[in-house]
């Protein structure tokens, strides 16, 4: 049965997902009796298919958004407006960094779908960390994306008018929600949708009861709820990112919006120090584990610095606005912004250890003692991120406090 694209929304399949790429004219209408359809989504809320010509190797990605979360079923609706949101993200990201994100070529409101480049040539990247590979390139491109699309998103850039615009436009109720509800509440609390072994319960229970670290843990997601700075990818974690030696791409921002600058940044440092954690089980060879440690920590370490580089740069050549030349405006920024990074990446650092989604860095660690063991010490550093942020003035210290975790 052909799809119509006037049509209402209704889940595409293998058999009729080709009607919504037809009039890309990307394969040959001759074709079409030989491309090979996969349906190889395995996220929590949409379906992505992989079509491709093999004799060409030619070959797209179509992603729908579904009405409900793929990972938990119909009793959770969704909107399909991340659809749209998703798409204008990666729309509003390649006007300064089209190196950095996949090429979109169609998007169907209708429909929830957005047509982008097949990258099948790239790694996922917490599986190539996983497994003890590196990349030279990912620090200069991660701390690139981030501070390019802040820095044109923001009102240092953006006219008044246009800056509550685009505000309006990625406002994302829904897909916050997750955010505030399975970061900044739900870990810090004894609820239902929290997942950690039996065994871990001392821990967490001493975790729900730090009235210190719930405090800062409020403080944080107040800021989440109110400080609409700039256009943030919402998820950026290493789940989202597809990377080669020689090329990074940020997909998935379907969790957009407008928020704090250090969001994004705290996301991909937790992710990080998730990982330095589980390299002392994964790499079996002392010297290979100190070597991807430190390359881990390097890679924090330099993605700040090209943020804070980056963006400082931007700020001199094009910041608008009064204040833009009065000295300590941006030091003032760029301060709050690192802080903030290390309060959201305490917070993100707790939510995949005993929250509703895990990663698998650690929960693919064999030895349940052992994984047992780090995901303690997982609590425990990101605790003290939240608590102690405000103490933190170098990356040095964040890469000391996550080696010496």
């Amino acid at each position: 049965m052909s799809i119509q694209l006037e049509r209402t929304y209704e889940p595409l399949t293998e058999l009729n997902v080709i009607e919504v790429i037809r009039e890309l004219n990307y394969f040959l209408l001759e074709q079409e009796n030989e491309l090979v359809v996969n349906e190889i989504g395995d996220g929590n809320l949409n379906l992505v298919f992989h079509i491709e010509h093999p004799a060409t190797k030619r070959a797209l990605i179509v992603k729908q958004a579904l009405p409900y979360a793929k990972v938990v079923g119909e009793s959770w609706p969704l909107t399909l407006d991340r659809a749209r949101i998703e798409s204008e993200a990666l729309l509003t990201e390649a006007e300064s960094v089209p190196h950095l994100v996949p090429k979109v070529f169609k998007t169907d409101r209708t429909l929830a779908v957005t047509v982008m480049e097949d990258l099948s040539d790239h790694t996922i990247l917490r599986k190539a960390l996983i497994e003890g590979s590196t990349y030279p390139k990912l620090a200069e491109d991660i701390g690139t994306f981030s501070a390019s699309t802040a820095f044109y998103s923001s009102d240092f850039h953006l006219h008044p008018f246009e800056k509550k615009e685009q505000v309006a436009k990625f406002t994302n109720p829904e897909l916050c929600k997750i955010t505030e509800d399975l970061v900044f509440t739900d870990p810090f609390f004894d609820h239902d949708t929290n997942d950690f072994p039996e065994e871990l319960i001392d821990s967490v229970e001493k975790l729900w009861n730090d009235e210190e670290l719930l405090r800062n843990a409020a403080q944080l997601k107040y800021s989440f709820l109110t400080r609409a700075e700039v256009l943030l990818h919402g998820d950026l974690h290493t789940g989202s990112i597809f990377i080669t030696e020689n090329s990074t791409k940020v997909i998935d921002p379907e969790f957009a919006f407008y928020g704090p600058a250090g969001f994004d940044l705290g996301h991909f440092f937790a992710n990080l120090a998730l990982n330095h954690l589980s390299q002392n089980a994964h790499a079996k060879e002392p010297f290979n584990r100190e070597s991807l440690q430190n390359y881990l920590l390097e890679t924090i370490s330099n993605t700040w610095d090209t943020f804070e580089n980056t963006f400082s740069d931007l700020w001199h050549e094009k910041a608008a606005g009064p204040f833009s030349k009065t000295n300590g405006v941006l030091k003032d920024f760029l301060q709050q912004t690192f802080q903030d990074s290390i309060g959201f990446a305490g917070c993100e650092i707790i939510r995949r250890t005993i929250g509703l989604a895990h990663v698998a860095d650690l929960d693919s660690i064999e030895n349940k003692e052992v994984q047992l063991y780090y995901k303690k010490k997982a609590l425990e550093l990101g605790s003290k991120l939240i608590k102690k942020r405000s103490s933190f003035t170098t990356i040095t210290q964040l890469t000391d406090t996550i080696r010496g975790a």
